[in-house]
């Protein structure tokens, strides 16, 4: 009798488990897995990250949130908690993409900016943030300072119109498809730490001189700035930038919500590739990134594309299975 009900509590605690683990969507794995690689590189960098046991503990507390708002909102009818599940991911992004931030600059890798800029002079034979410096003109810098802000309107807007459709499996697929590409692209910067020709080819203090906009061109660099860690009153600018040139992020996530805009049928698809056209045109001129960063985030798009759906698609086929 005892035997049996060990064995029924035993199943009984299997049974919950699997619960649990198929409350979460792909998404929901997809961000646990890469903070258990962010925490695996944190142990394997801690004699340089002073402060590794309190990065651990944040990425041990992240992944315990996460199953708990997934478990709650499989099991409960609350409207809330189903809407921070389909939206947290928004945040976790630009987190985890500071936590990258930490690890490279704390773990005091080289910079990989000569391999590059040598890449961009074996394909074109001159640096083409140098050679485009002469077709600058203020109204054309304004418009692509603007085009290059809009990359979170972009991907933004994918999701909403998905949402607002109540096309759950699509917006599902969709954020985990995004999630994936900037999971994708954090790899790459940790791989190939790089600030860009920005620092390298041209005098970062002098970009608003040399390269001035219209009206409010400053004001946006400022804020991409504060969000790559710079500080307006920033004396080495340098050694406080986001090592984040290679791939170019901006190119491969504009790329995939493109595609997904099309993938759909968006309403919105049209301004989008407008938009994401000069915003791939921006990350070179405005001088962002290297031609073969841009040329990365091509390869990193079509990695994405081609690993998403059958990712998703696993992870779907094992939460259904049996119920």
């Amino acid at each position: 009798m005892q035997m049996r009900d060990h064995m029924t509590n035993s199943e009984h605690a299997q049974s919950s488990q699997l619960v649990v683990l198929r409350s979460l969507r792909p998404v929901d794995v997809l961000i646990a897995v890469f903070l258990v690689i962010l925490t695996i590189l944190v142990f394997s960098f801690s004699r340089t990250i002073p402060y590794w046991e309190f990065l651990s503990g944040i990425n041990c507390l992240a992944g315990a949130v996460i199953i708990v708002i997934a478990y709650f909102s499989a099991t409960t009818r609350s409207r809330i908690l189903r809407w921070i599940h389909d939206w947290y991911p928004v945040p976790s992004i630009f987190l985890l993409f500071k936590e990258v931030h930490v690890i490279i600059q704390l773990s005091a890798r080289l910079d990989w900016d000569p391999l590059l800029i040598n890449g961009d002079r074996a394909i074109f034979g001159t640096d083409p943030t140098v050679w485009l410096a002469s077709y600058s003109t203020p109204i054309l810098t304004e418009v692509l300072q603007i085009a290059y802000v809009s990359y979170y309107f972009i991907m933004l807007t994918v999701g909403i119109e998905l949402y607002l459709q109540r096309e759950q499996n699509k917006f599902s697929f969709t954020f985990f498809t995004i999630v994936l590409g900037f999971f994708l692209s954090y790899l790459g910067y940790l791989a190939f730490p790089a600030v860009g020709p920005r620092f390298t080819l041209h005098h970062f203090e002098q970009l608003n001189s040399d390269l001035p906009g219209v009206w409010c061109t400053e004001s946006l660099r400022n804020f991409i700035n504060a969000g790559e860690s710079i500080p307006s009153d920033a004396v080495h600018a340098v050694l406080l930038a986001q090592r984040d040139a290679f791939p170019s992020g901006h190119t491969e996530m504009t790329l995939l919500s493109m595609y997904l805009a099309y993938r759909y049928t968006l309403r919105s698809r049209f301004l989008l590739t407008v938009l994401g056209i000069l915003l791939i045109i921006s990350t070179v001129y405005l001088r962002y990134h290297y031609v073969v960063d841009v040329l990365g985030g091509i390869v990193f798009m079509l990695l994405t594309v081609f690993a998403a759906p059958r990712l998703f698609r696993w992870w779907e086929q094992w939460r259904n299975n049996g119920q």
